[in-house]
């Protein structure tokens, strides 16, 4: 038996919360750890009491075909990266890894080139998070140093990177 190592154990918890999302377009599951400890997780979904869009049966975003990458606003969810950012306090994020796992909701296979939107960006930087690790397929993965995003501040050249 071969034992998995700690990257890909942790984006396999993340992968497994993800199924908990309720977006019509894609999913994702993050869990944040800290000194080989989960903190929290988070997956994507409507604020709690609204309706999820899997509930309602629609996807505005989908509706109007708005691309990847752009109006956030119309989306009825909360990012996995924010609600497992919400769901821990800052002393327990100082430090942190988030992993965070993509899935198309139709079709099952790994969202192409996953990167957190510069929404979350923020909020991980704010957060005390060091790095974040994203799944690239079953055993490859990608590694963000969290210091290189406040370096090269996107918001500075208009840039975002989607």
């Amino acid at each position: 038996m071969i034992r998995i190592d700690k990257e890909n154990y942790y984006l396999d918890i993340a992968e497994t919360v993800l199924e908990r999302g309720t977006c019509l377009r894609r999913n994702y599951g993050a869990i944040i750890v800290n000194n080989d400890q989960i903190v929290s997780t988070g997956y994507v979904g409507a604020p709690r009491g609204r309706k999820n869009c899997i509930d309602m049966g629609v996807c505005v975003r989908e509706t109007l075909g708005v691309p990847r990458g752009e109006r956030y606003e119309l989306c009825r969810s909360v990012h996995a990266e924010a609600n497992a950012i919400i769901s821990a306090s800052r002393t327990e994020m100082i430090g942190a890894s988030l992993y965070l796992v993509g899935k198309d909701a139709k079709t099952g296979a790994y969202v192409e080139n996953a990167a957190p939107c510069s929404m979350c960006k923020r909020q991980i930087i704010n957060a005390g998070i060091v790095r974040v690790v994203v799944r690239l397929d079953k055993e490859n993965f990608h590694v963000y140093n969290v210091q290189q995003w406040i370096e090269d501040d996107e918001s500075l050249s208009g840039k975002f990177g989607y």
